[in-house]
């Protein structure tokens, strides 16, 4: 009697185990979400030593919408500027990238000397935004000089994230836009630069554009 009672409930719990795995395959295979997002992007970068960079915009997921895909590596000297609107997930099907790149890439030797004795100087800040959906990280190490000037504007409505550094050594950028874990991520960026960086950049997403001008 007991034996039998034990199968049955092996049977159960293997035949839940099945289920709850096919729900989870079926959740994870399921299309990404259509979800109301916009991504609005002015930045301009000026870098002489090592760069690694690449921003991915799109407006819907998979073989569908428009995608973007931009990014540098190497080293030299770059002078750079990115202007960026990103719509997606509107049911009235306004989705759309538009994008303008405007650079100067020198296969120039850098000017900057790397500190004698290794820096243990750091500094690092991250802000989110779970209303809207976006964040930002920003990390620099090996510091010789900084100067920076952050600003983040976070509501349940907007996020604008606002970024001005002047550095010597090493800096780490990223940031992505993504309404929700089955919503598109309508915008990923990453980049790490070593040597002598400025770089000027404003990120906006949410409900309304409140940024007009690009950066100088």
């Amino acid at each position: 009697m007991r034996s039998d009672i034990l199968m049955r409930l092996q049977r159960n719990c293997l035949m839940l185990g099945f289920l709850a795995a096919l729900i989870l395959a079926i959740w994870a295979a399921s299309p990404a979400a259509a979800v109301e997002q916009n991504l609005t992007e002015h930045s301009w970068i000026y870098s002489q030593g090592t760069i690694d960079d690449m921003r991915i915009y799109q407006s819907e997921a998979g073989f569908a919408g428009q995608k973007l895909v931009t990014g540098t590596r190497g080293t030299g000297t770059v002078s750079r500027t990115i202007n960026a609107q990103v719509y997606g997930g509107y049911e009235d099907g306004y989705n759309e990238i538009m994008a303008n790149e405007w650079g100067v890439y020198q296969n120039k030797p850098s000017r900057y000397s790397a500190p004698i004795t290794a820096s243990e100087l750091k500094n690092a800040l991250c802000a989110k935004n779970y209303e809207v959906g976006s964040v930002y990280s920003e990390s620099y190490s090996e510091l010789n000089d900084l100067i920076k000037d952050t600003t983040v504007m976070q509501t349940d409505n907007n996020t604008v994230y606002n970024i001005h550094s002047e550095v010597e050594g090493t800096a780490k950028v990223g940031a992505r836009v993504q309404k929700s874990s089955k919503a598109v991520p309508i915008y990923v960026m990453s980049g790490t630069y070593s040597g002598y960086t400025n770089m000027r950049m404003s990120l906006e997403s949410g409900n309304a554009s409140v940024l007009t001008l690009p950066c100088p």
